[in-house]
């Protein structure tokens, strides 16, 4: 007699600690209060944060309660790459249901005048996209003044 296999296939591997995790920091960012430390923080470093959020979920970006998932290197790019890469980057990330970035967009030593000039113009275009909730200067191990990290809406999968 043949024996017949009733194996399930296998579950598709899901972070589910991690968006635990991330639910839990998006959370608590909306009940608990900022101090005076990270009023001075967040006025210090360049970032983003849409109006119906509260500004908690900027002090948890800064912090690195958020995983970075993908990252975006536009060191070579002139604006209009740069601007077509953020867009299909940012679409890209989304659709797979990634939720937090990071965009290195330099610090401009090599620029005329060694002045960054696509920090401004990747800032101005991540306020633009629905999809981005908030950016934050990446702390320095991330790249510092040399890149944002950004904190995307929910979407994907």
């Amino acid at each position: 007699a043949e024996r017949v296999s009733f194996e399930r296939p296998k579950p598709s591997a899901r972070p589910r600690q991690r968006e635990l995790d991330e639910a839990a920091a998006i959370a608590e960012s909306l009940a608990s209060p900022l101090d005076l430390d990270d009023l001075i923080a967040i006025g210090e470093a360049d970032s983003f944060l849409r109006s119906d959020l509260p500004r908690t979920v900027l002090r948890d970006l800064r912090r690195g309660r958020w995983a970075i998932q993908r990252h975006l290197d536009l060191h070579g790019l002139n604006r209009h790459q740069a601007h077509d890469e953020v867009a299909i980057f940012l679409a890209e990330a989304t659709a797979a249901g990634k939720r937090c970035v990071r965009i290195v967009h330099g610090k401009g030593p090599g620029s005329p005048g060694r002045v960054p000039v696509l920090k401004g113009r990747v800032q101005r275009w991540l306020v633009q996209k629905k999809e981005v909730l908030a950016f934050v200067q990446a702390r320095p191990l991330d790249g510092g003044a040399g890149a944002l990290v950004v904190l995307l809406q929910p979407g994907g999968r």
